[in-house]
């Protein structure tokens, strides 16, 4: 405001000396403008940031506890996923003012038992592991789900694969009588959507084939690809991109003979026990600081590149409800998967 007094000062005083040269005169009242106009805008600007402080300032912690339980199941082995959460958990513990614990499963009932018993305060799930907690009586909803991009829409699919010189497996119908890997039990992408598409090829996923059930998503890719099984299932980027990129498969190794329907984007769920003003906060910080933008205006990472999300690298998470995952609770129904009932 001082600055802005100050300009509006020497204006006056320029106004009040004269000048012969009109349009020097008349210039003068447009620059004068444009400075008051840009000064306003900061002014505007910090009133804005100091009334967002002001509320978070406002917010009453006295019944929040002194930490929070994060956790997560790996989408591939591996040693480092702490460190691909490493971001989020920093700005949870920045704007919360509480330490963020991280809980690192080892398959994908680890996290819904974790948060059935309430030990787990926030998770990132596959859409079928949550569906499960949510029907095994965990007091949870979505936060949001993860994108790749800001205006993307939250989603992906379950690829069905074979060794790209296998001439015997070219569709679905072809992994009847075959050892077979599926991910996992729990698993959206590497379990429930595979069941139901070999279940429209009329092959019962427990009997009609040799199941596997390697661990994760790059582990059933890599042991089609070492020939350990004759096809297998896992989501569409460990196929297309993560597994060349990371050099565990050449391009041009694995061939893709089955996609599935578009699968809901995987959750982050909070327990809604926690204090209501918490669940707030937390769902503020997940979507609107927990991003690739807001990560670097904080200073957190330094670009595009290094800022991605979870294992999966992604941008952020955008809003979702319950609804939004009742795709999967319709594909339940049609594979009347065990894993689905309370």
């Amino acid at each position: 405001m001082l600055t802005f007094v100050a300009l509006t000062a020497a204006v006056s005083l320029v106004a009040s000396c004269g000048n012969d040269d009109d349009s020097a005169v008349d210039a003068a009242p447009t620059e004068t403008s444009a400075s008051a106009e840009a000064v306003t805008d900061d002014t505007a600007a910090v009133a804005e940031t100091a009334e967002a402080e002001a509320t978070t300032d406002d917010i009453d912690r006295s019944d929040w506890p002194d930490s929070l339980v994060m956790g997560a199941v790996p989408a591939e082995e591996s040693t480092a996923l702490q460190e691909s959460y490493d971001k989020l958990l920093q700005v949870l513990e920045e704007d919360l003012g509480i330490e963020i614990e991280f809980f690192q499963a080892t398959d994908y009932a680890g996290i819904i038992e974790g948060q059935v018993a309430g030990r787990v305060d926030l998770a990132q799930y596959g859409p079928f592991s949550y569906v499960i907690a949510k029907n095994a009586g965990a007091d949870i909803e979505p936060v949001g789900a993860l994108v790749d991009a800001p205006d993307e829409e939250p989603g992906y699919q379950s690829y069905g694969i074979a060794k790209a010189d296998n001439d015997e497996i070219n569709e679905l119908a072809d992994f009847e009588g075959r050892s077979v890997c599926f991910v996992d039990p729990g698993s959206t992408s590497g379990f429930l959507y595979p069941s139901a598409g070999l279940l429209a090829e009329g092959i019962d996923p427990e009997s009609g084939v040799s199941a596997v059930f390697a661990g994760g998503h790059d582990a059933s890719v890599i042991s089609v690809d070492n020939g350990d099984c004759e096809a297998g299932f896992a989501f569409d980027a460990m196929v297309d991109n993560v597994l060349i990129e990371s050099g565990d498969i050449a391009e041009g190794d694995i061939k893709t003979v089955w996609e599935s329907e578009v699968i809901a984007g995987s959750p982050i769920a909070v327990n809604m026990a926690l204090p209501s003003s918490l669940v707030t906060e937390i769902n503020r910080i997940v979507l609107e600081e927990s991003n690739t933008d807001r990560l670097i205006e904080r200073g957190i990472c330094a670009d595009v590149e290094t800022c991605g999300l979870t294992d999966e690298n992604a941008w952020g998470w955008v809003a979702v409800d319950d609804t939004f995952y009742d795709g999967v609770r319709e594909v339940c129904v049609q594979t009347q998967a065990a894993q689905c009932e309370g």
